[in-house]
Order: C-alpha cells, then sequence, then structure tokens
C-alpha cells in the first residue's frame, strides 16, 4: 500500500460511518469496506474505492434497524445506493475534507 493510499484510508474513515451519516446519525467510527462489485471471487476493490461504515453497517447486528452490507445487503442497497455511489460520495467527501470543508469523525 501507498503511502497516498493509507492517506486516502485514514481520511475516508476519519469521516465516519456513510450510512450513519445519511440517516443523520452524526459520524460514528467507521472501518472500511472495500467494495466487491465489479470484482473476482477473491479480489478486492482498489484502496481508493473505499467506503467508510461503521461495525454494524459493515459487518453487521443482529438488530433489525440497522442492515449490513454484508449480511442483508439487497435492503442496504434499496437504503443508501449501490456501492458505485457510494464511493463516489465518499470520494466527494474525502475531497471537501482535504479542501477543510467537512470535519473529520471525533
Amino acid at each position: 500500500m501507498t503511502k497516498d493510499e493509507k492517506q486516502y484510508l485514514a481520511d475516508a474513515a476519519s469521516l465516519g460511518c456513510l450510512a450513519c451519516r445519511m440517516d443523520w446519525l452524526g459520524q460514528t467510527p467507521a472501518e472500511i469496506h472495500h467494495p466487491r462489485d465489479e470484482q473476482g471471487m477473491s479480489q478486492r476493490a482498489s484502496h481508493d474505492d473505499a467506503i467508510p461504515l461503521c461495525a454494524a453497517h459493515h459487518r453487521g447486528t443482529q438488530h433489525p434497524l440497522v442492515p449490513s452490507i454484508h449480511l442483508d445487503r439487497l435492503r442496504f442497497v434499496r437504503m443508501y445506493g449501490c456501492e458505485r455511489e457510494l464511493v463516489a460520495r465518499t470520494r466527494q467527501d474525502v475531497a471537501e475534507l482535504r479542501q477543510g470543508i467537512t470535519g473529520r469523525a471525533g
């Protein structure tokens, strides 16, 4: 991983969970999801295609109101959009963060 890729992932994660922000829940701590759309079985998207998601939206919980991209993908996509859309939004958010328009999660 390059220095630029590490910085991009750090910036993306610092924004907080994209799904929680879309639900107006604020900046919850995030881990990085690498989309698998248009990837082979054992392949992962490049680091600049990352999406910041909290553990619940990423890996899942049993909470019926919190769809996980891995455990309840169809409902997650219906609520938040496809991975391609979320990657584009994350890229925009990181660009705004770097311009000082948005802040980092606490």
